[in-house]
């Protein structure tokens, strides 16, 4: 994660009394999340960030998981998917 050297200035804003400042007009909305990061100079530095569930995780943590989703995403795009029967029955015809 990188960050641009220099900030631009967008506007002034004030603590409320519960030390609470709102970012609304600078277009952050409900539920936004970000990651706050402070210098010891006192500036901080919101980096949007995006929360998932960590049984997830391994796609973003595993390149090849990641690439096998990516080809099946592929796949299904184009149209190269078809019909199986459902594994998942319950029904063992193996014996």
């Amino acid at each position: 994660m990188t960050a641009e050297p220099v900030f631009e200035p967008v506007t002034e804003v004030t603590a409320d009394d519960r030390a609470r400042i709102a970012f609304g007009r600078i277009g952050v909305h409900r539920n936004d999340r970000f990651l706050v990061s402070r210098r010891s100079s006192g500036e901080l530095l919101l980096t949007p960030m995006a929360s998932i569930p960590q049984r997830e995780l391994l796609v973003w943590e595993d390149e090849s998981v990641r690439n096998s989703l990516l080809r099946g995403l592929a796949d299904v795009s184009a149209g190269r998917v078809s019909q199986r029967d459902d594994y998942l029955d319950g029904d063992d015809n193996d014996e």
